[in-house]
């Protein structure tokens, strides 16, 4: 089975900041989201034999707690969306342009300067291409976005509809991979409550 995990939250989620590729730890909340996570799977029976995550130290963080000891090994493709100039940028007050982006994301392309959608489903769904053969329980540990772009390649018929879901801090969806290809996703929620925010 493969799993992929939102990372916890951190003091940039908290005061609603759009974090990007700011390489920020968990807080003392992210680091209880994980192991909630953990102790989540580990009540259904779920241990993991392979490990991935985006190099930033909060998805590292979320990888190591979920792992119970197995290598954590990154890979810069499932590293956040860069936000370019938009870096830091408030999100109870964005800029009109990053607004309107967030309003339709399937409509309403990326402002100036941000990674477009298209190229984070492209290189997070070449990293997928490389876990078919991998046999036993597979951890992905990823941000929001970049979570997106796994679970729309997961689901071709989605027609973008992933991009406008809210994903909590360390919600979890699995599905069965195989030779053939991948299931479609299914959450199964979080550990701990969350408040909502990007």
């Amino acid at each position: 089975m493969l799993y992929i995990i939102r990372h916890g939250q951190t003091e940039m989620n908290s005061r609603r900041l759009l974090q990007g590729r700011s390489d920020i730890p968990l807080n003392s909340q992210g680091i209880a989201q994980a192991e909630e996570a953990a102790l989540l799977l580990r009540s259904k029976g779920i241990c993991f034999d392979h490990v991935f995550s985006s190099p930033l130290a909060r998805a590292v963080q979320t990888a190591a707690i979920l792992a119970d000891g197995t290598p954590v090994h990154t890979d810069p493709r499932l590293i956040e969306m860069d936000y370019g100039p938009y870096e830091g940028a408030d999100l109870r007050d964005p800029a009109p342009e990053l607004r309107h982006f967030f309003e339709d994301f399937i409509r309403n392309p990326a402002p100036a300067g941000m990674e477009p959608l298209q190229e984070v489903v492209a290189r997070t769904g070449q990293f997928l291409e490389e876990l078919r053969l991998l046999k036993g329980n597979v951890l992905i540990s990823t941000h929001a976005v970049s979570m997106k772009g796994i679970l729309e390649y997961l689901s071709p018929d989605s027609h973008g509809s992933y991009w406008s879901k809210y994903i909590a801090n360390c919600e979890i969806y699995c599905c069965e991979q195989s030779e053939a290809g991948f299931t479609v996703p299914f959450s199964l929620g979080t550990g701990l409550p969350v408040t909502p925010g990007v």
